[in-house]
C-alpha cells in the first residue's frame, strides 16, 4: 500500500505549555522516522506559540492552529483529514500531558505492520494499568468503558482509551462526517465503529501516568454525557 512506511503523531492541545517540548523530545526518541502534527485550539496560555517555534526548529513537526475550544473529537478529525492528504501509511492519537508513554510506540507499529488495523493502548488488559488516579477518576474510566462495552456489545477492554493507532485504510473507510462526539465519547465511537466495519482491533497493555502539569481535561460532565449516548449510537445509526 502507498505511504505504508510513512508514520504521523497527531496530539491536539490546549494549555500544554508545560508539556509539549518534553513530549515531542520523547516521541522522536522511540519513533525518529515520524511525523508530528499539534492541533492547538487557540491555547490561552501560549502553547501554539511554543509549537511554531518547535516546528521552525524541527521539518518533522507541523501546526494546525484553530480559533477557539473545539473539543478532542473535532481535533483528531481533522488531524485525520490532514494525514490522508498526505498519504502517511500509520496515524498514531496521543495526548500531550506524558500519560501516553512513547516508549510504546515501537510496540504499536509493529502490531500495524503484522495484522492489526486498530491498535488501543489499553490500561484493562493484562500488563497494563493506571499510575496517580484517586478513586473518582477510576470510576469515571473503568465504569465508563464497562458500561460503554455491556450496552454495544464489544470485546474491547478498554473503549474509552486515547493512545491509538490506525493503518490508513480504517481512516479512508470511516465516515468523519458523520462523527459528532468529542472527548470520551470520540474514543468509544471510533472503536465501535471500526469494529462493525471489520477492521481488526487490537489491545497493547500500557501503563497510564496521570498528568504530573496542567490540568485534566476529564470531567464528569463528559462521563455522563457519553452514558446517554453510547444508546444512540448501539440502535441509531
Amino acid at each position: 500500500m502507498p505511504g505504508t512506511s510513512r508514520k504521523l503523531v497527531i496530539t491536539p492541545t490546549y494549555n500544554e505549555k508545560e508539556n509539549l517540548e518534553a513530549f515531542v523530545e520523547g516521541v522522536f526518541e522511540h519513533l525518529p522516522d515520524a511525523d508530528m502534527l499539534v492541533v492547538d485550539d487557540a491555547s490561552p496560555d501560549g502553547t501554539g506559540d511554543i509549537a511554531d517555534r518547535i516546528s521552525k526548529a524541527d521539518p518533522r513537526v507541523s501546526v494546525v492552529h484553530r480559533e477557539g475550544k473545539q473539543g478532542l473529537g473535532t481535533a483528531y478529525r481533522a488531524g485525520f483529514r490532514w494525514a490522508l492528504e498526505r498519504d502517511y501509511g500509520l496515524v498514531f492519537e496521543m495526548d500531550t500531558d506524558m500519560s501516553h508513554d512513547p516508549v510504546y510506540l515501537p510496540l504499536f507499529v509493529r502490531a500495524l505492520e503484522d495484522d492489526a488495523d486498530l491498535v488501543i493502548g489499553s490500561r484493562n488488559v493484562k500488563g497494563g494499568g493506571v499510575e496517580g488516579w484517586g478513586p473518582h477518576r477510576h470510576v469515571i474510566s473503568k465504569g465508563g468503558s464497562l458500561y460503554s462495552r455491556a450496552v454495544l456489545g464489544m470485546k474491547v477492554k478498554d473503549l474509552t482509551s486515547g493512545y491509538k493507532g490506525f493503518r490508513r485504510r480504517v481512516l479512508e473507510t470511516l465516515d468523519w462526517d458523520t462523527f459528532d462526539s468529542g472527548g470520551f465519547f470520540f474514543q468509544v465511537e471510533t472503536n465501535y465503529r471500526a469494529a462493525k466495519a471489520g477492521f481488526r482491533i487490537r489491545e497493547i497493555p500500557i501503563l497510564f501516568r496521570d498528568r504530573t502539569a496542567g490540568r485534566s481535561k476529564m470531567s464528569a460532565h463528559i462521563f455522563f454525557e457519553a452514558l446517554t449516548r453510547v444508546w444512540s449510537l448501539r440502535f441509531g445509526r
